[in-house]
């Protein structure tokens, strides 16, 4: 699946428990996220969180925002079991 956010097209790469909702994220996702690789989302009391990762081969990447971490901060920063979801930059 495919999205045009701030005239960026990404892709939805994981999409866990139906967690991507494109109305919420459209109002969310300012430009701020233009530069990251991917946008990661996830669910908690019935709103959306957004972080900016980047690939790790990317010059602007940190230890805090490489992709290799994401299901380090998936178990240490969201809810159990919640709902997430994380888009690509094309």
């Amino acid at each position: 699946m495919k999205i045009i956010l701030n005239d960026i097209e990404y892709t939805v790469s994981k999409n866990y428990r139906d967690g991507f909702d494109e109305e919420v994220i459209k109002e969310k996702v300012t430009d701020y996220f233009s530069e990251f690789d991917y946008i990661f989302g996830d669910w908690a009391y019935g709103k959306v969180r957004l972080k900016g990762f980047y690939k790790s081969d990317n010059k602007k990447v940190r230890p805090i925002n490489d992709i290799k971490i994401l299901e380090k901060y998936i178990k240490e920063n969201c809810a159990y079991d919640c709902r997430y979801f994380l888009l690509e930059k094309n």
